[in-house]
C-alpha cells in the first residue's frame, strides 16, 4: 500500500505498518509492536484496529485487535493476541521488518477518566482481556496522553487490575502493570497463581472494601463480563464492558458484530448495536448478554 488513506470512520487510516518487535508473553500469547505513526498518534484506550496480512486471501478479511499501548514517541503501538485460529497462527511468524496492513483507530473506547479525587478504577480481565487495560491504566494515572484527549490529572488512588486466567502459564505481563504503578491481583482456575477461583470472587471482595471504587472496566469471556456487570449493579458501581465480538468489516456495513442492548424507545424494549461503531466499549447496564 502507498501512503495512508483516510477512511470515513472518524480519524481512521488504512495503511501499512512495519513490525518492530514480536515476543511471546505467555502460553499461546504474544505482543506485537507495529511502527505506524498515523495510527499511534490517533488511537485511544479501548479502541481497536483491523489487521490483515498482505498478499494473502486466506484469511481474506482482517481481524480486530485492541490497543495494548502506544510507544513513548507516539510513532508505534502494540497489540496483544492469543493464538486461536489460522490468522493468529500465521501472525506468530511475523518478524521485525515485515509489513502488515492496518486500519484504525476504530470504535469507541473507554470514557474519560474520573475526577482525581474519585475512588479507584477497577479493571477486571479474563484471559486475553487484559489487553486494553495497560493503556487505560496509564491514561488514568495521567502518565500518557492518547489521541486528542490530552493528559489527565493524577488520581488520588491508582487503578487496579483484577486478572483471571486458566493457570499461571496463561498470565501475561503483570510486571508491565505493576512497574507503572498499577496493582495487580491474580486469580487462576487451578490455583497455580494468586487466588484459587474466579476473578469475580476478587471483584466481589474489592467492591465492599475501601477505598470504594468509582467505576469498573471489564473485558474477557462473556459469562465473566455478565457476572461482573451483575456484581457492579448490585453494588451501585458504574461498569463499562469492552466486548470481544467477532468482526468482518470494522466499519458497520456487514452487521456481523451486532449485540443486543436494552432500548426503552423500542417497542420490544431492546435493539441491536454494532460493536465496531457504537462499541466495542458499552455501559454494562445497556447490555443484555443474550
Amino acid at each position: 500500500m502507498s501512503g495512508p488513506a483516510v477512511m470515513p470512520h472518524a480519524d481512521a487510516v488504512q495503511t501499512a505498518a512495519t513490525v518492530g518487535l514480536q515476543e511471546r508473553i505467555a502460553r499461546d500469547t504474544y505482543a506485537l509492536v507495529l511502527e505506524q505513526p498515523d495510527v499511534a498518534d490517533r488511537i485511544e484506550p479501548g479502541q481497536f484496529l483491523m489487521l490483515r496480512l498482505p498478499g494473502r486471501d486466506d484469511p481474506l478479511l482482517g481481524r480486530p485487535f485492541a490497543l495494548y499501548d502506544v510507544g513513548s514517541d507516539r510513532t508505534s503501538f502494540s497489540i496483544g493476541y492469543l493464538v486461536v485460529g489460522k490468522m493468529t497462527r500465521l501472525m506468530t511468524g511475523l518478524r521485525a521488518g515485515d509489513e502488515v496492513e492496518v486500519w484504525g483507530p476504530l470504535g469507541n473506547g473507554f470514557p474519560r477518566p474520573p475526577a482525581p479525587d474519585a475512588g479507584p478504577v477497577l479493571m477486571v480481565a479474563g484471559g486475553i482481556g487484559q489487553t486494553p487495560f495497560l493503556a487505560a491504566g496509564r491514561e488514568i494515572l495521567g502518565a500518557v496522553a492518547y489521541g486528542e484527549r490530552g493528559r489527565f490529572a493524577a488520581p488520588a488512588h491508582p487503578p487496579e487490575l483484577l486478572y483471571g486466567a486458566r493457570s499461571k502459564e496463561y498470565v501475561a505481563e503483570t510486571e508491565q502493570f505493576e512497574s507503572r504503578g498499577i496493582p495487580v491481583s491474580v486469580a487462576t482456575d487451578d490455583g497455580s497463581a494468586g487466588h484459587h477461583g474466579f476473578v469475580t470472587e476478587l471483584l466481589e471482595r474489592r467492591l465492599t472494601a475501601e477505598p470504594r471504587p468509582s467505576r469498573v472496566y471489564t473485558c474477557g469471556p462473556e459469562p465473566m463480563m455478565k457476572a461482573v456487570a451483575k456484581l457492579c449493579a448490585a453494588a451501585g458501581v458504574p461498569c463499562w464492558a469492552s466486548l470481544e465480538s467477532p468482526m468482518a468489516c470494522g466499519f458497520g456495513a456487514c452487521f456481523s458484530c451486532v449485540v443486543k442492548v436494552r432500548d426503552a424507545d423500542s417497542t420490544d424494549g431492546w435493539d441491536y448495536r454494532r460493536s465496531c461503531l457504537e462499541g466495542p466499549v458499552f455501559p454494562a447496564e445497556v447490555l443484555t448478554f443474550d
